[in-house]
């Protein structure tokens, strides 16, 4: 049986790769659409950088939830992979924000009542 502290200290190491691992995947996300998608004002950049990595950490956080891929944090190799998850969680981020947002502008006059048939067709 391992001891209280050493465990700890490992379990604190792996936390702060994992960490690590998030970050990273979502940050590169982020550049990846940003440089294919360029934004059209600097509120646009912050709105699609913040939508970007908070979609790649909260889908990558879903995805290895749903997958049970916790012990990957265990190694170098997982964390890597973890990385690439949490980048392909993060690229529709911000198409999907900037769609919303779009149709949002788009019924801006709408009344509830219209807005719900719209999204009833699309549906």
């Amino acid at each position: 049986m391992p001891e209280p502290t050493s465990s700890g200290v490992a379990g604190a190491a792996a936390f702060k790769a994992a960490g690590g691992a998030a970050a990273g995947g979502a940050l590169l996300s982020a550049i990846v659409v940003m440089l294919m998608t360029p934004p059209r004002s600097t509120r646009e950049w912050a709105v699609g950088l913040i939508s970007t990595v908070i979609t790649g950490i909260g889908g990558g956080a879903i995805a290895v939830q749903y997958f049970r891929l916790q012990e990957w944090v265990d190694s170098v190799t997982g964390l890597v992979a973890l990385g690439g998850l949490i980048f392909g969680c993060g690229l529709p981020g911000w198409a999907i924000v900037r769609w919303v947002f779009n149709f949002i502008e788009r019924n801006r006059d709408a009344g509830i009542d219209e807005v719900a048939k719209e999204v009833k067709e699309v549906l």
